[in-house]
C-alpha cells in the first residue's frame, strides 16, 4: 500500500498526503468486538473479522509477526480493510476528530467539481498526517465472499479501515468503518507462506509473474518492488477480481479510480466479483492472499487510474 511516512518531505506536497490518508482515516470508530476464544485463535492461527454492517468484528489484540487475516464480508457492500500506522499518541479518535471535518469538507468540493477550494480545504490537515504509513490489508471483497491475506506486522498500535463509498458519496471511514489494534510483543510463531505464484507490482513493470496461474486453492505472494503516488494520490496494490461474461472491463477500470464522483462508489458495476488480494504496501514487502480459482475469467489490477497504460490490470483465465 501506499507508503506515507515522511510523505510531505517525499512529495513535497500536504495536499497529497491528505489525499493519501484522509480517505484512510477520518473514522468514526464504532466497531464491535467479535467474541473469538483466545484458544480458537491460538489453534487455528488466523484472525477472524467479520464486517455486518459498517463494522470491523475481531479481537483488539494480536500478536506480532505473520499473521493470516480471514475477512468475512457478511454485508451487502464491498469492502477491503486497509492497516495504518500511525505516530505514537494518535489514534482513530484524532483521525475522527481532526481529520474527519477536513475530509468531509474536501471530498464535498471534489463532487461539486470545485478541485482549487478542495484543495485549499485539503492543505488545512495537520504536519503529523505526513508520518502516516500504510501496511497493508486485504483487496476489495465483493457482498458474501470472505478472503485470506497474509501480512508481517511489527509491535505497535494501528488502525484498520475502509473507504469505499456509499451510494451517496459518503466514505464507509465517515460511517464508522475503523478500528483500533494492538499487535504486541508476543510472537505468532507462524512462518511465511509458501507461494504458488509469485507477482511482481512495481510504477514501471506493472504486475508482472514468471508462474502459470492454475484452477485450485492457489497462495499468491505479491512482492511490492517499488511504491509510488498515482495521479489519483494513492499508491498502488493488488486486487483480484473475477468476471461474469456481461462484464465490462471500461467501467471496471473507470470504478478503480476514487478519485472520479463515482469511483469506489456503490453499489460495484455488475458482472463483477471482487476476491480479495494484497492492499498497499511499502516498497520492499511481501504480502501473500490465498483464494480458491474456479474456472472462469479473472483480473489482476491496481486501484490507480488508466490500470491498463500502467501494466497494472492483467487477465487470466482458468479452463474447465
Amino acid at each position: 500500500m501506499k507508503t506515507t511516512k515522511n510523505f510531505i518531505g517525499t512529495y513535497a506536497s500536504p495536499i497529497l498526503m491528505f489525499f493519501l490518508g484522509a480517505m484512510l482515516s477520518m473514522q468514526s470508530c464504532k466497531t464491535d468486538k467479535k467474541q473469538v476464544s483466545e484458544s480458537e485463535e491460538a489453534n487455528s492461527k488466523v484472525i477472524e473479522i467479520v464486517s455486518e454492517k459498517m463494522d470491523f468484528q475481531m479481537v483488539d489484540t494480536i500478536p506480532s509477526g505473520w499473521n493470516t487475516f480471514r475477512y468475512i464480508n457478511k454485508s451487502p457492500q464491498t469492502h477491503f480493510f486497509l492497516v495504518d500506522k500511525y505516530p505514537p499518541g494518535k489514534t482513530s479518535e484524532d483521525a475522527e476528530k481532526v481529520i474527519g471535518p477536513i475530509f468531509d469538507a474536501g471530498m464535498k468540493l471534489i463532487n461539486e467539481g470545485k478541485m482549487d477550494e478542495a484543495m485549499e480545504a485539503f492543505g488545512q490537515l495537520p504536519e503529523w498526517f505526513g508520518e502516516v504509513v500504510f501496511l497493508g490489508g486485504t483487496g476489495l471483497l465483493s457482498p458474501g465472499v470472505s478472503g485470506e491475506t497474509t501480512l508481517y506486522l511489527e509491535p505497535g498500535n494501528y488502525i484498520l479501515e475502509c473507504y469505499v463509498k456509499m451510494s451517496n458519496g459518503i466514505f464507509h471511514t465517515s460511517m464508522g468503518m475503523t478500528k483500533d489494534l494492538v499487535v504486541s510483543e508476543q510472537k505468532s510463531g507462524n512462518q511465511e507462506l509458501k507461494a504458488n505464484i509469485n507477482l511482481s507490482v512495481s510504477s514501471s513493470n506493472g504486475i508482472f509473474t514468471k508462474d502459470s496461474i492454475v484452477g485450485g486453492l492457489q497462495t499468491f505472494a505479491v512482492h511490492f518492488v517499488d511504491q509510488i503516488v498515482h495521479e489519483n494520490f494513492v499508491g498502488h496494490d493488488i486486487n483480484l477480481v473475477k468476471l461474469s461474461e456481461d462484464a465490462s472491463m471500461e467501467e471496471l477500470e473507470n470504478w478503480m479510480n476514487w478519485a472520479t464522483p463515482t469511483g469506489l462508489m456503490e453499489p460495484a458495476p455488475e458482472g463483477l466479483t471482487f476476491l480479495g488480494g494484497v492492499n498497499d504496501m511499502p516498497a520492499g514487502r511481501t504480502g501473500f492472499f490465498t483464494v480458491q480459482l474456479d474456472p472462469g475469467k479473472y483480473v489482476l489490477i491496481s486501484e490507480v487510474p488508466n490500470p491498463t497504460a500502467k501494466g497494472l490490470l492483467r487477465t487470466f483465465e482458468i479452463k474447465e
